[in-house]
C-alpha cells in the first residue's frame, strides 16, 4: 500500500509535567481535578518512601488523601476491584496512581468501575468504556511500561489465566507527573526489566505496519534514548542522568506504541505472565532477539536505522547485515542486563506450548506484525525461545 494515501491521526491529551523535581508540581496539577484522592500503588512503593513523598506532595491542595498500597505484580480484577471499593468508601473524587504499570493500570481500570460500576471483565477489549472517567494522575516510578500515556491497560484474570487488554481512550490518564529522581532506587532486575519493555515498545512501534509517521519518529528517538542509557542505568542506578534519559525514552515510546500497537513480542508476552506469572518485562526481553531474528526478512528497512540508534556501527554494510547487526545488539543488550535467555529458566514448561500460542493468536498485536503470523510460526517462536 501507498503510504502517501494512508491517513493518521495522532493525539496525545495527556498533560505531561517532566524533570527532576517534577513532584513538586503534583499538588497543582492535582488541585484542578480534585480535592480527596486515592494514591494507588504497591507494597515496596509504600515501603521505599515514595508513597509518603506524594501524600506529602498533595498536602497543600488535598482535603485528604486516601491510599491503596495492595497492587501486586501482574495485578488481578479482583485487585483493581478492591481499589475501586476503597474509593468508594472513603468517597474520593479523583486517582493518583503511583508505581509501575501495575498500579497505573490498576488505577486506570479503577477509574472506569467506580464511574459506570460493572466487573472488570465487562471493559475487556478495545472501547467498553463509555465516556468519562473520574480523573487519574499518573507518577511513574519505573521506567518502562509507560503506562502514564497509555490508553491500554493489563490486568489479570486469574480464573481463566487470561491477562485482559483493557483500551478506550477514556481511561488515558489526565495528567503524568513524570520525576526521574523517583527511579533512583529502583533494584536492578526491575530496571532491567522496565527499561527492556520500553526498548521492545519503540521497536515494534517503529517496525509494525501501521502508517503514522509522527508515532514512527518518536519511536526511533526512544530506542536511541534507551540504547545509551540502559546499561548506564542498570550498572549505576544512582546516575540521574541516565535515569531521566530512560524516562524519557520509557514515555516518549508509549506515546509511540498507543498510536500504532506493538507486534508479536508483546501478543507471546501476555499469556507468558497470565500462564507462568513471568514478569512482564522479562518475557518480552526474554522474547525479543528471536522475534527480530525472524522478522527480519521483512524489516530490512527498518532495521539498519534500529542499530544505529542502539550505537552500532553499520556504514558501508548492505541492509541484511546491518539488520543483522540490530539483532545482536539486543541480544547483548539482553546479556549485559541479565535477562534471561530461554523460556524454561523462567519456568515455563513446554507442555504449555499449545496452550500460549492458541492465546497469543488472540492479540489484535499480531495482525501489525511486519511478517505475517500464523499460529505455527507463534509455536515456533515459542519452541526456539524454549
Amino acid at each position: 500500500m501507498d503510504t502517501l494515501t494512508e491517513i493518521f491521526t495522532f493525539q496525545a491529551p495527556t498533560t505531561i509535567t517532566f524533570g527532576a523535581g517534577a513532584l513538586r508540581q503534583l499538588a497543582q496539577v492535582v488541585g484542578p481535578l480534585g480535592r480527596r484522592p486515592l494514591v494507588v500503588t504497591d507494597p515496596g512503593i509504600a515501603a521505599s518512601g515514595i508513597l509518603q513523598q506524594v501524600v506529602d506532595a498533595l498536602a497543600p491542595v488535598v482535603a485528604g488523601v486516601e491510599t491503596f498500597s495492595d497492587v501486586e505484580p501482574n495485578p488481578s480484577s479482583e485487585t483493581v476491584e478492591r481499589a475501586a471499593a476503597a474509593y468508594r468508601r472513603a468517597d474520593c473524587d479523583c486517582l493518583v496512581a503511583a508505581g509501575g504499570g501495575s498500579a497505573m493500570d490498576v488505577a486506570k481500570v479503577a477509574a472506569a468501575l467506580v464511574s459506570y460500576g460493572g466487573a472488570v471483565r465487562d471493559y475487556e477489549g478495545v472501547g467498553k468504556v463509555p465516556g468519562p472517567t473520574v480523573p487519574v494522575v499518573a507518577v511513574p516510578t519505573t521506567a518502562g511500561t509507560g503506562s502514564e500515556v497509555t490508553v491500554f491497560a493489563i490486568i489479570t484474570d486469574r480464573a481463566r489465566k487470561v491477562k485482559m487488554v483493557i483500551g478506550s481512550p477514556h481511561i488515558l490518564p489526565a495528567a503524568a507527573v513524570c520525576d526521574p529522581l523517583l527511579t533512583l532506587s529502583m533494584p536492578q532486575p526491575l530496571t532491567a526489566a522496565t527499561g527492556i519493555d520500553a526498548l521492545v515498545h519503540g521497536i515494534e512501534c517503529y517496525i509494525n505496519t501501521v502508517v503514522n509517521p509522527l508515532a514512527k519518529s518518536l519511536a526511533l528517538e526512544s530506542i536511541r534514548l534507551i540504547g545509551r542509557s540502559l546499561r548506564t542505568a542498570y550498572a549505576h542506578g544512582r546516575d540521574l542522568e541516565a535515569r531521566y534519559q530512560m524516562l524519557l525514552g520509557s514515555t516518549i515510546a508509549a506515546l509511540a506504541f498507543t498510536r500504532t500497537r506493538l507486534g508479536n513480542v508483546h501478543a507471546m508476552a501476555l499469556p507468558l505472565g497470565a500462564h507462568f506469572d513471568v514478569p512482564h518485562g522479562v518475557a518480552t526481553g526474554l522474547l525479543l532477539p528471536y522475534v527480530m531474528e525472524w522478522n527480519l526478512i521483512a524489516c530490512t528497512t527498518t532495521y539498519p536505522q534500529i542499530a544505529a540508534a542502539l550505537g552500532e556501527p553499520t556504514e558501508g554494510l548492505p541492509p541484511r547485515a546491518a539488520s543483522e547487526v540490530a539483532v545482536e545488539a539486543v541480544r547483548q543488550l539482553n546479556a549485559d542486563i541479565g535477562i534471561p535467555e530461554r523460556l524454561r529458566d523462567v519456568g515455563v514448561t513446554r507442555d504449555a506450548m499449545p496452550a500460549l500460542a492458541d492465546d497469543s493468536m488472540k492479540s489484535g498485536n499480531i495482525a501489525v506484525n511486519p511478517r505475517l503470523t500464523r499460529r505455527e510460526d507463534i509455536v515456533h517462536l515459542f519452541e526456539q525461545a524454549f
